[in-house]
């Protein structure tokens, strides 16, 4: 959660910072208090005032200005926040953040007022009484318009754009996002400098520019360290135990327990995973997963709360889990829900590449392999469901290698405010409005997972597609679930010429015996993917293993999940079926299908 920090009070300014200040950067010392300008600024986008903004005040004088903002000067600004203290004439730009309560950083560039260069224009305009010239300058592809006026003996701006040119009272980005000053008025008696660094801190380092950004970037936002540096293998010894880390199915599955802070509405929430080759060559399929735990184990189920879970197969053997069989003669263990047990929640599927690092020295020419393959989800539509709770986070490799994988996972929590819900709040396609968030409770109900995770500890493939049965889930109601979506996940396996993993198939979902969608899971962007996999095999006709389309992933990949509508479902007892025309065994090969259903709703 973010903090508030204190009121502005100038008693409480650490003369340590300000020797170091004066030190590194004498233009930039305390002043005399002066007098100059003040200014208030709004933004809009497409003519419309930015939800909850934070207005920007500036303070101008005749050689230095002071960018702040409404929240900041009344103590009332969530950390991070930032102020901009510039001296046009010395082109000077200091950045200061305020991380936490007692703790600040700063930055002093003297490299970016300097380049700003601008294309100059006859037209004028009159703001707020003053007569406005326009400048235009193009930024990252961005271009920018300056509305300034030089009928004041000040120079500011909104931003760092402009301090040279006058006093810029508007700033247009791209002809839709405008920066417009809507109050103007003198002062007398502030010291900007003062201002600037204003607070109780203790020593805050002057930093270089590139470390002063990161760290204010990653003050930004929450992470949860889970796993690092985590080997992932088949073998029966731990070799490199982690605290905290149990390890399942010979070593192919890694658990530990998360503790989920309270997640604020319209937060994101990412999985970010790491793996690389420990030894093992091979593509092989990856899950992230999470079980609840405590009273959080009992998931919605329906009627009833399931008190059963995936962690009794990890702890007893798979035989705890409940059976499902399709008529193949086959049984497949804790596949769908029933009305005492929850499958896994798949936070993301992922394959690992060919051989990634490990496999390095395998050299092709002009080939520059990776260190490794990072793969991001966002699981905020989950974790939102999850929030405040005790989960048992785990990553299954199926991997039968004594050096196996090595992986890093963290989870990052990131906090809505309005420059993000400016452009990421999903619109109504009916009215054209930002949608507002429901205040119903978000509801979670796992269906299905047919992920074999305790493949190392003989738990089936999930072959049950070669009946036309195929997969069955019963789940009841207990209440009305609206806006119902069913979150799917599905990769086709099978690698030989004819198996699933090369040949599409469609997969059909049945509600209640009709169909509500149905699709052909196919990936055809392998080969972009090439400098992920040294270890791939290369074949007559140019093309490397890795480079093949297949069954909705790819070697070095994630799978996205898609997001099937159910409308509103009543309360009672429904049926979810999935289908897919699974091929025919050939010899000792077969096909299978992972898939993996979570229903949504409120």
């Amino acid at each position: 959660m973010r903090a508030t920090r204190p009121m502005f009070n100038k008693a409480h300014l650490t003369g340590a910072l300000l020797a170091a200040l004066a030190a590194l950067a004498p233009s930039l010392a305390l002043a005399a208090p002066t007098e100059g300008w003040k200014l208030r600024y709004q933004r809009s986008y497409n003519g419309k005032p930015v939800e909850g903004q934070d207005p920007i005040w500036v303070f101008a004088a005749k050689g230095e200005a002071l960018i702040s903002s409404e929240a900041i000067l009344a103590g009332k600004a969530g950390f991070p926040f930032e102020q901009q203290f510039i001296k046009p004439a010395a082109q000077e730009l200091l950045q200061l953040a305020r991380l936490s309560p007692g703790e600040g950083i700063a930055t002093l560039d003297r490299e970016s007022l300097p380049k700003q260069s601008y294309e100059f224009s006859e037209e004028t305009r009159t703001i707020l009484g003053y007569r406005c010239k326009k400048a235009k300058t193009v930024v990252n592809s961005n271009t920018i318009e300056l509305w300034y006026t030089t009928e004041l003996p000040a120079a500011g701006a909104p931003t760092v754009l402009g301090h040279q040119l006058g006093l810029v009272l508007e700033l247009v980005r791209n002809g839709n996002f405008v920066i417009s000053a809507t109050q103007i008025e003198p002062f007398q008696g502030l010291d900007l400098a003062e201002m600037a660094q204003g607070g109780k801190l203790e020593a805050a380092p002057l930093l270089d520019g590139l470390s002063y950004k990161d760290r204010v970037w990653r003050s930004r936002f929450t992470t949860l360290p889970v796993f690092q540096d985590q080997i992932v293998n088949f073998s029966g010894e731990d070799r490199e135990p982690r605290e905290g880390v149990t390890r399942y199915a010979n070593g192919t599955v890694v658990l530990k327990t998360v503790q989920l802070p309270e997640i604020a509405p319209g937060s994101q929430v990412f999985v970010d995973l790491l793996a690389r080759s420990n030894g093992d060559a091979y593509d092989r399929t990856g899950s992230v997963f999470v079980i609840p735990l405590g009273a959080a184990k009992e998931v919605e189920k329906g009627k009833k709360k399931a008190t059963r879970n995936f962690l009794d197969g990890l702890q007893r053997g798979v035989a705890a889990l409940p059976a499902y069989q399709n008529g193949n003669g086959r049984t497949y263990r804790g596949v769908v829900a029933t009305e005492d047990y929850a499958p896994l929640i798949e936070l993301m599927r992922f394959f690992t590449p060919f051989g990634v690092k490990h496999y390095n020295h395998l050299q092709l020419k002009g080939k520059t392999w990776h260190e490794a393959a990072p793969y991001r989800m966002d699981i905020t539509d989950l974790a939102q469901r999850l929030s405040g709770q005790a989960l048992a986070l785990g990553v299954f490799i199926g991997n039968y290698d004594k050096g196996g994988h090595k992986l890093d996972l963290n989870l990052t929590i990131h906090p809505s405010d309005a420059a993000t819900a400016m452009f990421s709040k999903p619109v109504s396609p009916s009215t054209g409005a930002a949608a507002s968030s429901s205040s119903s409770a978000p509801r979670l109900i796992p269906l299905f997972n047919t992920t074999n995770v305790m493949e190392m500890a003989e738990q089936d493939y999930a072959t049950m597609f070669d009946k036309p049965k195929g997969l069955e889930v019963d789940f009841t109601l207990d209440r009305p679930l609206k806006n119902a979506r069913l979150r799917y996940i599905s990769t086709g396996h099978g690698g030989w010429t004819n198996g699933d993993e090369f040949v599409p198939k469609k997969n059909t979902i049945l509600l209640n015996g009709k169909e509500v969608f149905s699709f052909v899971p196919w990936r055809q962007d392998c080969g972009a993917f090439r400098l992920f996999n040294p270890a791939s095999g290369n074949f007559n006709d140019g093309l490397s293993s890795s480079d093949i389309s297949r069954s909705n992933w790819c070697p070095g990949t994630a799978t996205n999940p898609i997001y099937i509508d159910l409308g509103h479902l009543k309360a009672g007892r429904h049926r979810m079926t999935v289908r897919i025309p699974q091929g025919p065994r050939e010899g000792t090969s077969f096909s299978s299908w992972n898939v993996s259903g979570v229903l949504v709703g409120e």
